[in-house]
């Protein structure tokens, strides 16, 4: 079954918005899980990740405003945004390993599979 996201949409500058993304199978859950996101022009970046057991780690840029979370009886994946600035303006992804998210590979993205199909994020100031 494909990885389905949601959410995402058009907020001002200090709005927020909720991303979520079903998972296909048990590596949402029982893997690294993260969010990742491309500008026009720019890399694909890691923004966050959670552990098989929810551990979350961020990317200094989104600290302390989004917040990442999983639902393992739903095999859900979440990212809450909040104080949006007009910077996270992009494509957001879903993706998931078996790698663990303590290991210099999830840092990478190649590291990631069962991508979600993306799902745009506009802040305006």
């Amino acid at each position: 079954a494909p990885v389905v996201e949601s959410g995402g949409g058009s907020v001002k500058t200090g709005g927020s918005l909720s991303l979520s993304c079903r998972g296909s199978g048990y590596k949402y859950t029982s893997g690294c899980a993260g969010w990742f996101r491309q500008a026009p022009g720019n890399e694909r970046e890691l923004v966050a990740t959670i552990s098989r057991l929810g551990t979350a780690t961020y990317a200094e840029f989104v600290k302390g405003r989004f917040t990442i979370s999983k639902d393992y009886h739903t095999n859900t994946l979440y990212l809450q945004m909040n104080s949006l600035e007009p910077a996270d303006t992009a494509m957001y992804y879903c993706a998931a390993s078996w790698t663990s998210c303590g290991s210099i590979s999830a840092l990478r993205r190649w590291s990631y599979s069962d991508w979600g199909q993306g799902t745009q994020v506009t802040v305006s100031s």
